[in-house]
């Protein structure tokens, strides 16, 4: 069949439908004329290219104008690449119902499809039509189990700012004020909250491609916060799959937090297409700001109805750009744009099965697997991003199982300042099973670097080597005694310890350490710990751990003592200071006197004793305890 006489049916059956009659003329104009529009030199669908008057060229229907009772069309995909319309019909306008001049059309819409899925996440940016001209984008919907498909529509004005760059005032934006509209904790406005029925941003389906369930349910909260529906396994990723059909307003579009081995993406709709830009969604992801995300083509497998959650299942193909822009009102990509993305590779060395056979009849040996994946870099979003992905990493093995252990070391990389360090046991506790205790362990180190007051971070990768130990490795520092009460600076002194591990026999651990020469005469005392303790009485805190800058928390870090050791540290009567993050001891009374700006400052602790280190002992458990021994110098 011609182009020309697909264009006739296509306005033919818009006709007799009854759809969107004052448009019929620019359909009918553009197939005359026009045969297939193109924004730059792509050739558009007929429905997008009807939607635009055929001339390539979005003409802005304005808000000034809008009236009840007026049709419309709007345009999303819910089956495949290929834009389908949809009749909307217009209630009237909600003024300042997103914030102070941000105003919201409501509207209806009207069609077999829609009104069989109702609103569905994944259709936000589904731009609407009046007369041939963009009016804006569906983006917000009415409570959870709405008879009708009500939909709000974000006027396109208020999206073309996102484009022209124009930043507003936190009020503007309706981020903090009082008034009919308020803003959920991840930055969505939402209309009416608290009231029991609200208008509020149709969610993005966040599809998690390799996860498991349980993974995915176990931090769904932190992506919900967000205004993301994290959804598992109903999606897919292909960055290698080609989709020759061009983005154009109505096509789905997707935002990545995770590709390679392990995918997260987020979907939505466009709105707006220009040669080197669009914009979708008609709310924000996160309202972070600027951003930096790859931006892929999108098909969908299937539109998922559902009175509660219905919702898109797509697959995500190739990448076409970045998403650079998250603002109120829209999401603005650009294309031919690389987002930088943080490389990561964890190995995963599962434990030997006792009992199980290897191809040759030996006993089945330890296998290791890799996982190779990256993830957008973003201070909001990275670390629940890699927390997830760490966890379902761990998770991923048939070796995985609650009562185990992981002996983890790694580093992170960041620009300019060496990597951070990451090394000790992880085991099961009261509160978590080990995979879940090693993901936030990574967690912690990431939220530190991301989390600097100061310092922009840039993280050049993650490596982790993570070995699975098929049982519970904690045990408890029950005791500890010195081999005599008395002795003289310099001299060795004998230290023991007794752990008691998980479901095992107590231990009896032994080392010597020598003490400094130059003590002075008279009691002292000896601690011996594990080493969060040390860390707690070495590690400023308050107002002077914020205040610190990247170099100096890297350090810091870098200094942390491992969890699977014993350490012997001598409590010395002298003073000591806590500066930028490291500890100075012995420190004179005068010079104390001389940091007392500083500390009044609060950049820096003085502490009325020193703390020397005089040797540790690693016990093959992550150990927790402390005595505090009394020794006399003579």
């Amino acid at each position: 069949m011609t182009t020309a006489r697909k264009t006739r049916r296509l306005a033919c059956s818009l006709v007799m439908a009854g759809w969107v009659a004052s448009c019929c003329p620019v359909v009918q104009g553009w197939a005359q004329t026009v045969g297939v529009a193109s924004v730059g030199a792509v050739a558009l669908p007929p429905t997008a290219a009807a939607a635009m008057g055929g001339s390539g060229e979005t003409k802005i229907f304005p808000l000034a104008e809008v009236k009840r009772g007026m049709q419309g069309v709007a345009y999303t995909v819910f089956e495949g690449v290929n834009p389908e319309p949809m009749q909307v019909e217009i209630l009237g306008v909600l003024k300042d119902a997103l914030g102070p001049g941000q105003d919201m059309i409501l509207a209806r819409l009207h069609g077999t499809k829609p009104e069989f899925t109702g609103v569905v996440a994944g259709m936000s940016g589904s731009p609407v039509y009046i007369d041939g001209k963009l009016v804006g984008a569906l983006s917000y919907r009415i409570g959870q189990f709405s008879k009708e498909p009500i939909a709000g529509i974000t006027p396109i004005e208020q999206m073309l700012e996102v484009r022209d760059g124009e930043v507003r005032p936190a009020a503007a934006r309706g981020e903090k004020r009082a008034g009919p509209a308020e803003v959920s904790a991840g930055g969505m406005p939402q209309v009416g909250a608290g009231s029991g029925v609200e208008m509020q941003a149709m969610e993005t389906p966040l599809v998690f491609s390799g996860f498991s369930q349980e993974a995915v349910e176990r931090f769904a909260d932190r992506f919900r916060a967000m205004g993301l529906t994290p959804v598992a396994g109903l999606g897919s990723a292909d960055a290698t799959a080609k989709q020759p059909e061009p983005l154009v307003p109505g096509s789905a579009v997707s935002a990545v937090l995770v590709r390679g081995d392990l995918s997260v993406a987020g979907t939505c709709t466009v709105t707006y297409v220009d040669p080197t830009r669009l914009l979708a969604c008609g709310h924000p992801i996160t309202q972070y700001g600027p951003v930096d995300m790859p931006m892929t083509k999108a098909a969908v497998i299937a539109t998922l109805p559902s009175p509660l959650n219905a919702f898109k299942i797509v697959n995500t193909t190739e990448t076409v750009g970045a998403f650079t822009e998250d603002r109120a009102s829209a999401v603005m990509g650009r294309f031919g744009e690389k987002a930088r993305m943080i490389p990561v590779t964890v190995e995963v060395v599962q434990p030997a099965v006792p009992g199980a056979m290897g191809s040759q009849g030996a006993t089945g040996a330890a296998k290791a697997k890799t996982f190779h994946f990256e993830v957008l870099d973003n201070r909001q979003l990275t670390p629940s991003a890699m927390l997830v992905s760490v966890y379902q990493s761990l998770q991923g093995t048939n070796a995985a199982a609650a009562e185990m252990s992981y002996r983890l070391t790694g580093e992170i990389g960041v620009t300019g300042l060496p990597p951070v360090k990451m090394a000790g046991i992880v085991a099961q506790n009261d509160l978590n099973p080990a995979a879940i205790n090693a993901a936030l362990f990574v967690n912690d180190r990431l939220a530190r670097v991301y989390g600097n007051a100061l310092e922009q971070p840039v993280l050049t990768g993650l490596k982790l080597r993570v070995q699975g130990i098929p049982e519970r490795k904690t045990a408890v520092l029950e005791s500890a005694r010195l081999g005599s009460i008395e002795a003289r600076p310099g001299e060795t002194v004998d230290v023991e310890a007794t752990i008691d591990p998980y479901r095992a026999d107590a231990r009896v651990m032994r080392m010597k350490v020598k003490l400094p020469d130059d003590l002075s005469p008279g009691p002292v005392r000896v601690l011996v710990s594990d080493g969060a303790t040390v860390d707690r009485l070495t590690t400023p805190s308050g107002a002077s751990q914020r205040a610190m800058g990247l170099a100096d928390a890297v350090a810091q870090m870098n200094r942390q003592h491992a969890n699977d050791r014993i350490y012997v540290t001598l409590l010395n009567r002298t003073a000591q200071a806590v500066l930028e993050g490291e500890a100075l001891p012995g420190v004179p009374l005068s010079m104390a006197n001389v940091l007392g700006p500083l500390k009044d400052a609060q950049r820096m602790q003085l502490n009325g004793e020193s703390l020397e280190e005089m040797g540790s002992l690693g016990t093959g458990y992550a150990v927790s305890g402390s005595q505090v021994l009394n020794l006399t110098i003579r």
